[in-house]
């Protein structure tokens, strides 16, 4: 099966609410609508032809210069039977980065939302136990955003001259 033939039978199935898509180093990647997220998921792994069985993974990502859309939810997709992956993509705005969990469809689902909730503040509607995985529950902030600088501007032990500024 192609991407080609993937992406034909999400369209029809979907429509507007694909809002774009894409084929980087050949994997088939589409962005969709946030709230129709959770029914396509469903939709794949319950399609006769596309058979989508397999979560592979569910990461955030953080664009601070995309305004509306600066969590980005990512979902890795396969289909066993036709060899076929698939990456599903969201964007939700960073006042309000919700969207509904998916573990009802793949209990795999559990850890892998945590943990993007965990890092990103990602928040799972309906997750069963949508707490802190990795980090200590005492943290008040979501560290793989960008939202901090990388280095300490008050240091005195570093030269900047020695590492090219």
């Amino acid at each position: 099966m192609t991407n080609e033939a993937v992406l034909t039978r999400i369209q029809e199935k979907f429509g507007e609410a694909v809002r774009n898509h894409e084929e980087p180093y050949g994997l088939l990647t589409i962005e969709i609508q946030a709230d129709k997220t959770h029914d396509l998921i469903a939709w794949l792994k319950t399609d006769e032809v596309l058979k989508v069985s397999f979560l592979t993974l569910i990461g955030g990502a953080h664009f601070p210069n995309d305004k509306g859309r600066e969590i980005c939810v990512n979902y890795h997709l396969h289909s066993l039977v036709n060899n076929v992956r698939l990456r599903v993509r969201a964007f939700l705005p960073i006042e309000n980065p919700s969207i509904q969990s998916i573990t009802d469809i793949y209990v795999g689902a559990d850890w892998q939302e945590r943990e993007s909730y965990d890092f990103f503040g990602i928040i799972f509607e309906g997750h069963p136990n949508l707490t802190r995985i990795l980090n200590e529950d005492s943290m008040d902030y979501f560290p793989m955003r960008k939202e901090y600088h990388l280095e300490d501007a008050t240091r005195e032990d570093k030269d900047d001259r020695f590492f090219g500024r």
